[in-house]
């Protein structure tokens, strides 16, 4: 049996499980059909401008450090990381604008201005937020779960702290719900709602655990890399490469070998077979069972529950020859009705008459995206995973204008069309092509569910010894801090399984 773990991919989640794999003493392959790596944490060079081409917010940097503290570095030695505040500026249909502030006492004051009243029912959800992220903590994070079953095997079901942590989560309810019960105020509950967004799902329909979510942003707050997004995976290979990880681009894999129930190796879409003790796979999880393994082991995890994928979604790049000075450097323009919003989305599969736009324009923090001047505009409106109908070559064009029409109505960028000086796009077609995710679904696997909508694939596989999988479909899900946490599970449950012999620790590490 081979000695070296190859990692399939080398997005955040497939870097991170690589760093912790080789910093434990592995030899490590990455396999990235790309020439970049980072995966969706991609850069666009164009017109002068620079943009990220995937994630923009950064919570918890506490999972990076964590990832290069496996390895004794200093994060900062590697990364250098600026709190923004206010964390988000929010827009609304009636030309109010409410800011989002991570140090409670300018929240309870930004609140009181925006609609007096309203702080006690938010310090009550912020308590409520605090509580199920410690759940979390406890429950959830740092393990390979994919199951309310799964937690209790992970100790003893007798266990009262765990069966009163069950007791607290509010299993039934729904973020939305459980905001609304705290929350009177639409405009309000509407910006705490869109956090569930980051993992591109219905506030309608996923569990009351992931209204945590608050409060992981609250206690860490809301970070910006400079050097933008990009500057993170190319942190973590740089770490991978000290640590002796070998990494190879323009190498896609076409399968992963199974013998006797375990994995031997892959095929590379060139033919040649690499044989392999381990696989960590970091491309998502449903596809890499029907695309790369196939046969049983992929009927098996196709019955054990069915996945539906998460929202897709429009993002356009605009080089900008002027900044917008209403606008922070994170922005949320509300639509004008979530529940519409939503349901369109999620349960109509169409797109949204009147959408929510995320923009981020970053030179306010970072002036070098953009000309002296300008900016380096990115607006992410989301849309439903690709359906069979779904044209978007037709569809483009119309959407784009309703999504301009709704920033200058909402947000005031009533001359943008005139300030463009260069222009990009990705359509749900375009994601489902260049990052091969299914059905276009930018974050993976819905969270819908009252009960199990909160649960992922596990990061180990119960059908295939030496399977493990890491990224926005497996455990815990999407978004940049999850996908790292789901690297470094994966790697810790392998090194715990011990189904590779390690080679020797790395010499970089001393």
């Amino acid at each position: 049996m081979s000695s070296t773990v190859g990692v399939i991919g080398s997005g955040l989640g497939g870097l991170s499980a690589a760093c912790v794999l080789a910093a434990r003493g592995y030899k490590v392959s990455i396999f990235e059909k790309n020439e970049w790596v980072g995966g969706k944490a991609a850069v666009l060079n164009t017109d002068g401008f620079r943009f990220d081409m995937g994630p923009t917010i950064l919570i918890c940097p506490s999972v990076l450090r964590k990832v290069f503290g496996e390895a004794g570095r200093e994060l900062s030695r590697y990364l250098n990381l600026v709190p923004l505040e206010p964390q988000w500026r929010s827009f609304f249909e009636d030309g109010s604008v409410l800011d989002l502030y991570g140090d409670q006492a300018r929240m309870k004051a930004e609140l009181d201005r925006f609609c007096p009243g309203t702080s006690p029912g938010y310090e009550k959800f912020s308590t409520t937020s605090e509580e199920l992220h410690q759940i979390s903590n406890r429950f959830f994070f740092w393990r390979s779960v994919g199951s309310i079953k799964d937690t209790f095997e992970t100790g003893s079901a007798f266990n009262l702290s765990l069966l009163r942590d069950v007791s607290r989560m509010r299993l039934g309810h729904t973020v939305a719900g459980t905001i609304r019960k705290d929350i009177k105020d639409t405009r309000v509950a509407q910006m705490l709602d869109h956090m569930v967004q980051y993992v591109g799902s219905s506030p309608e329909k996923t569990p009351a655990i992931l209204c945590a979510i608050a409060h992981m942003q609250a206690e860490e707050g809301v970070w910006y890399p400079m050097g933008g997004t990009r500057a993170i995976p190319n942190a973590l290979a740089k770490l991978a490469i000290e640590l002796g990880v070998d990494i190879r681009t323009h190498c896609p894999v076409e399968r992963i070998v199974i013998d006797e129930g375990r994995v031997r190796g892959i095929v590379t879409g060139n033919g040649d077979y690499v044989p392999l003790g381990a696989v960590v796979a970091n491309s998502d999880a449903v596809r890499t069972h029907r695309d790369l393994i196939g046969g049983e082991p992929a009927r098996r995890f196709d019955r054990r529950r069915s996945y539906e994928p998460a929202c897709s979604g429009v993002v356009i790049y605009l080089g900008l020859d002027r900044r917008y000075e209403q606008l922070a450097h994170h922005n949320f323009i509300f639509s004008r009705d979530p529940h519409e919003e939503f349901h369109a989305i999620y349960d109509e599969g169409r797109l949204a008459p009147d959408p929510t736009a995320y923009v981020c324009a970053p030179a306010r923090t970072e002036a070098g995206v953009a000309p002296a001047g300008g900016e380096a505009l990115y607006i992410l409106v989301h849309t439903p995973y690709l359906r069979a109908g779904h044209d978007w070559r037709t569809m483009y064009p119309e959407y784009r204008r309703a999504i301009f029409e709704k920033l200058a109505r909402t947000a005031g960028l009533k001359d943008l069309e005139a300030r463009i000086k260069g222009e990009r796009y990705l359509t749900p077609q375009d994601i489902h092509e260049r990052y091969g995710v299914l059905n276009g679904a930018i974050y993976g696997i819905a969270s819908h569910g009252r009960l199990q909508g909160g649960f992922k694939p596990a990061n180990h596989s119960p059908d295939v010894k030496g399977l493990y999988l890491a990224g926005g479909a497996a455990h815990p899900g999407p978004g940049m801090p999850m996908v790292l946490m789901s690297g470094w599970i994966a790697a810790d449950k392998l090194d715990g399984d011990k189904v590779v012999e390690r080679e020797s620790a790395h010499a970089a590490i001393a």
